[in-house]
């Protein structure tokens, strides 16, 4: 009997078509999330599940698929939504995507970056609203980026690749994680050099984050973090939203304490908080990090790979657990 496969959401074509005949494959109808009980009801017998960052992936929602389960492939780098070690105790690989997605995120962080500093959402938003305009030497001052410091929270893949990308532009690196880069990455990156996360916050004209989301770096920035940065200085955030406590940025954003943020993600998505929404010094976007056709694709064929391969029991191409 072929293995039952269950797709919580449509996949890219080209994802589909590598499935080919490997199993029954069930794909979820709805083109939205689907609820707790409609996954647990989707998964029931399933031996491989590709599931998406919206998807929670519980000790309830593994039970519920049963003891035949072999396989999670989430369709991102980040698998907070997946217990991993709920998995790991029934022996269940869960797999991610990481690399595909890389450059496509580093480029939104830029883009966040020019965005904010330059006011670019301000501009737009006054010429759409019909706001009489006139050009003048003092009209909608921004930043400008050559010979300022952006520090990094998390120098892995994307954090690295944001950071060659600031360096075309003039800026200079600090970093803050866990360990120590390479000496070769610190000298690409002009001389990068590590910090503590306070020091990197207290000296950084712009801040991004590509840290994972784990119980350490949930609200990594709250009041008194945030009230570390510079009044001058940037937040960008195309992680995981609960790195940032959501209501402190708000206050922080309101009251001066910092000058302004681009956010790809938030705290209880796809809700954003109001306050957000208020403030003319943020930039927001819907998750777009990887929102390219070819990341999109790649992150899902990299999903399907990783599950066919469990099945026919070889080792998966990029394994969590």
């Amino acid at each position: 009997m072929t293995a039952r496969i269950v797709i919580t959401r449509r996949l890219p074509r080209a994802a589909m078509t590598l499935l080919g005949d490997a199993g029954r494959v069930w794909i979820s109808p709805h083109d939205r999330p689907l609820t707790a009980g409609e996954l647990r009801e989707a998964v029931a017998g399933a031996e491989a599940i590709v599931t998406l960052l919206h998807d929670r992936v519980d000790a309830a929602l593994l039970e519920a698929a049963g003891p035949q389960l072999r396989c999670v492939a989430n369709v991102a780098v980040g698998y907070d939504n997946v217990d991993a070690d709920a998995a790991r105790e029934r022996g269940v690989i869960v797999t991610n995507t990481p690399g595909v997605l890389t450059d496509a995120t580093a480029d939104l962080a830029i883009a966040l970056l020019l965005a904010v500093t330059r006011r670019i959402g301000e501009g737009e938003r006054l010429l759409r609203a019909g706001t009489p305009w006139s050009w003048d030497l003092s009209f909608m001052l921004g930043m400008g980026l050559a010979g300022k410091t952006l520090g990094v929270v998390g120098l892995g893949a994307i954090g690295q690749a944001t950071a060659r990308r600031a360096r075309a532009f003039g800026m200079q690196i600090r970093y803050s994680g866990r360990r120590q880069a390479a000496p070769s990455v610190e000298a690409e990156l002009g001389g990068a050099r590590r910090l503590e996360l306070d020091e990197l916050l207290e000296t950084a004209d712009v801040v991004t984050l590509h840290c994972p989301l784990t119980a350490e770096t949930h609200h990594l920035l709250d009041h008194r973090r945030l009230r570390r940065m510079r009044a001058s200085a940037y937040l960008i955030n195309t992680a995981r939203g609960p790195i940032v406590d959501e209501a402190a940025l708000v206050q922080a954003l309101g009251a001066g304490e910092i000058a302004g943020a681009g956010l790809d993600v938030f705290e209880r998505e796809p809700e954003v908080d109001r306050g957000l929404l208020e403030l003319e010094n943020v930039v927001l976007v819907p998750h777009l990090g990887s929102a390219t056709t070819e990341t999109r694709t790649a992150m899902a064929e990299l999903a399907v790979r990783n599950a066919l391969a469990v099945l026919a029991g070889e080792p998966p191409l990029t394994p969590v657990t």
